[in-house]
């Protein structure tokens, strides 16, 4: 038995779901996503909840899609009604992110400025001087109704200047623990 394929998905009344052979468009007030639905599983509306179902419970691989499946519509539920965001921090001495129409453009201590495009379906906003951590420059807000795609646009604007431990400079998510290194000492 899935714990997470159990669980209905309520639906708001705002959200139009479509079931075609294999996938669900879900749309919503923040756009239109489409989730494809594994052959192992079945999914019902009644009213305004979905439900999940698998064929064969006995089967490992349908009971692992099965709450998958059930992931995957909620979060697109999710995505066309409120959003997802991830929040990086711009640490450093110099270390600048600005806004130019769309895109956003990273001064992270190199010679040259990193632009990054925004793909179809994602936003980009920045919020200056955030309190936390000592030597934040600005905070880059990437928002979108695709979990998944926020996801790895956070973790590309990430991997341009990883946090480094020594000085904890580099590109960080707002909530991630950066471990400090001491160094070295010299010796008397």
């Amino acid at each position: 038995m899935s714990r997470i394929g159990q669980q209905p998905i309520t639906v708001p009344s705002d959200v139009d779901i479509r079931f075609a052979e294999n996938t669900a468009t879900v749309k919503g007030p923040n756009g239109t996503l489409e989730v494809l639905i594994n052959a192992l599983t079945d999914v019902t509306q009644e009213g305004d909840l979905l439900r999940v179902t698998v064929k064969n419970e006995k089967d490992q691989r349908s009971r692992a899609m099965w709450g998958l499946t059930r992931a995957l519509l909620a979060n697109a539920v999710e995505g066309v009604t409120k959003g997802f965001e991830k929040r990086l921090v711009v640490v450093g001495i110099g270390y600048r992110a600005d806004l130019k129409g769309k895109n956003i453009d990273l001064q992270v201590g190199f010679s040259h400025n990193v632009p990054i495009t925004p793909p179809a379906g994602i936003e980009f906003s920045i919020d200056q001087a955030p309190p936390e951590p000592e030597g934040a420059q600005a905070t880059v807000v990437v928002k979108g109704a695709n979990k998944e795609l926020v996801g790895r646009i956070a973790a590309e604007i990430r991997k341009v200047r990883p946090p480094e431990p020594y000085k904890g400079k580099g590109i960080r998510y707002a909530d991630e623990y950066v471990r400090r290194k001491q160094g070295k000492t010299a010796v008397a």
